[in-house]
């Protein structure tokens, strides 16, 4: 009995907002619109970024690739979510509990990593303007977004292999609505400590320190933008950093808090969650697109020759 406790599950239970079944329509229906509008937004940005030429800096290059990693970590989630919402089953196979904390992990460990490198991005264009063309060529930018990636998966495969070779027994229950490795670790019933110490270690390296170079990126690039002579020249540079200095202070503030100071309630760390894996994602494409006269720009101009292209069919057609 003992060693058919310890066998890996066929399923898992994800409870997801059992605990609320009152918030459960309404929350099924906040999480369909924002994955629609994730999926609008996000492709937009890289459809926009491969169509005009004006879009093809190391800036949009690095948003393309922030835009892939939020469709990633919301279509990883999502799907799911939606089916525990809709429905009393709130089981998920085995394979989609791994597949879920392989992707998730990786995802969200490289959009913390893509970020940093954003912000060193923004560092040599306010700090190092003359230069920035010589020193952000297409190589390195290329290999900046490898690097995040490759560390993402790294970390990924490191924390959820070692999570899954831990013996689980008892119930196969996760008070969560997706499979995450913290979560998984609580299932276990044999020593974590290993486990506990390598979270905490590749939470550190691809989370406190990414946030840390954005920090003092970030010091240097006030120190520059408050030399700037002009008032309108101040304008422009924090104009050009306040998109993505929001991005990152919505992401790392709810990660760091959920994965370095868990909360003592499960509810508030599904909800903690909740706000990166849903609301970010969708956020994200608004806030560099609202302000952003480039992306604007684009899109007046794909209507615009879709609206020539309408025209000119409506006169080609015989009366």
């Amino acid at each position: 009995m003992e060693r058919e406790n310890m066998s890996f599950p066929n399923t898992f239970v994800l409870l997801g907002f059992s605990e609320f079944p009152w918030l459960e329509r309404p929350l099924s229906a906040v999480v369909l619109l924002s994955y629609l509008l994730t999926l609008v937004g996000n492709s937009s940005i890289i459809l926009l970024s491969l169509v005009d030429p004006r879009l093809q800096t190391p800036m949009y290059f690095f948003l393309d690739n922030l835009s892939l990693l939020d469709l990633g970590l919301t279509s990883t989630t999502v799907p799911q979510l939606l089916a525990n919402l809709w429905g009393l089953d709130k089981a998920i196979a085995a394979w989609g509990c791994i597949t879920q904390a392989y992707i998730f992990s990786w995802m969200g460990t490289t959009e913390c990593i893509l970020l940093a490198m954003m912000a060193i991005d923004r560092y040599v264009a306010i700090c190092r303007p003359l230069q920035y063309t010589l020193i952000m060529r297409s190589w390195v930018y290329v290999r900046m977004a490898a690097a995040s990636w490759s560390g993402g998966l790294a970390s990924s495969l490191l924390q959820a292999t070692m999570t899954l070779q831990l013996p689980l027994c008892g119930h196969h229950t996760l008070d969560h609505f997706f499979c995450e490795v913290p979560v998984l670790i609580e299932l276990a019933c044999g020593d974590t400590t290993a486990n506990v110490l390598a979270l905490t270690v590749l939470d550190i390296s691809f989370g406190m320190m990414p946030a840390l170079l954005v920090v003092i990126s970030y010091t240097f690039i006030a120190r520059a933008i408050l030399k700037l002579p002009s008032a309108e020249g101040r304008h422009k540079a924090l104009s050009t950093c306040s998109s993505h200095l929001v991005v990152v202070t919505m992401y790392f503030g709810p990660g760091l808090s959920m994965y370095l100071c868990p909360p003592a309630e499960s509810s508030q760390a599904k909800f903690l969650s909740f706000f990166y894996c849903i609301i970010t994602p969708v956020l994200n494409p608004l806030i560099y697109t609202l302000r952003n006269k480039d992306v604007q720009t684009a899109w007046k101009k794909i209507l615009q020759s879709q609206g020539l292209v309408m025209a000119w069919k409506a006169r080609s057609l015989p009366v």
